[in-house]
């Protein structure tokens, strides 16, 4: 199981932070929907979302919809060239900003992980010395300019103890050859893992009390992974 990985993907760095600037003085940042696991302040920009909704701050897809390009993507001529530029499906596309002074909670996304097809990139635009990012309780210090795949299966966190905004360009990617050999060369953190009965039965209770269609989905392909092994 890959940890972490930092992958080696050329990023016009500068170029993009200039049009992150002007977006911070933009109105169509949004609190992100999740609050029961951030403290503080962590506000989204959704680049691409399910049926291309600037308003729809989801990384998933709620409904029988397709990710696609917001309008908020067509004014970022830059971000959208670094999206082209991976050469595999995009799902979400986010820019994720954590101000100063907030934190993201020890937490899991369950089932987004590389061994299971998806992996979350993060591309660090502006940040501080005093951002940090834990993964299975590892410190990763994620420089500006860097591409960086956390498996968000496992548990993770983010502090912003710095005086200024720590953004973050987040794109979930289906994996495909190409993302492979991309992985293949990369500096990456590997585990072996047993795969623990117990955990995986109470991650399906937990799922079915969320009750969303989501949810319920997720939970009854777990348990039928589960029951044929």
């Amino acid at each position: 199981m890959i940890c972490y990985a930092k992958l080696a993907l050329p990023i016009g760095i500068k170029e993009i932070q200039k049009e992150t600037q002007q977006l911070l003085q933009e109105n169509d940042w949004m609190p992100h929907f999740n609050t029961y696991d951030y403290e503080g302040n962590w506000e989204v920009l959704p680049l691409r979302s399910p049926g291309g909704k600037a308003d729809n701050p989801f990384a998933d897809l709620m409904a029988q919809q397709a990710f696609e390009d917001t309008r908020l993507l067509e004014a970022l001529p830059e971000i959208r060239s670094l999206l082209n530029s991976l050469n595999c499906k995009k799902q979400s596309a986010r820019l994720l900003n954590l101000k100063a002074g907030s934190f993201i909670k020890r937490h899991r996304d369950v089932e987004l992980s590389y061994e299971k097809g998806e992996a979350r990139l993060h591309f660090p635009i502006l940040t501080n010395q005093k951002a940090d990012f834990y993964i299975d309780d590892e410190l990763i210090r994620m420089q500006q300019g860097e591409c960086w795949y956390i498996n968000a299966n496992l548990p993770h966190s983010a502090n912003n103890a710095g005086d200024t905004d720590r953004i973050h360009l987040v794109v979930d990617c289906i994996v495909n050859d190409w993302l492979k050999e991309i992985f293949e060369r990369s500096e990456k953190k590997v585990k072996k893992v047993e795969k623990d009965v117990n955990q995986q039965r109470l991650v399906i209770e937990t799922l079915k009390l969320q009750n969303t269609p989501t949810s319920l989905e997720l939970a009854q392909k777990l348990e039928n992974e589960l029951n044929n092994e």
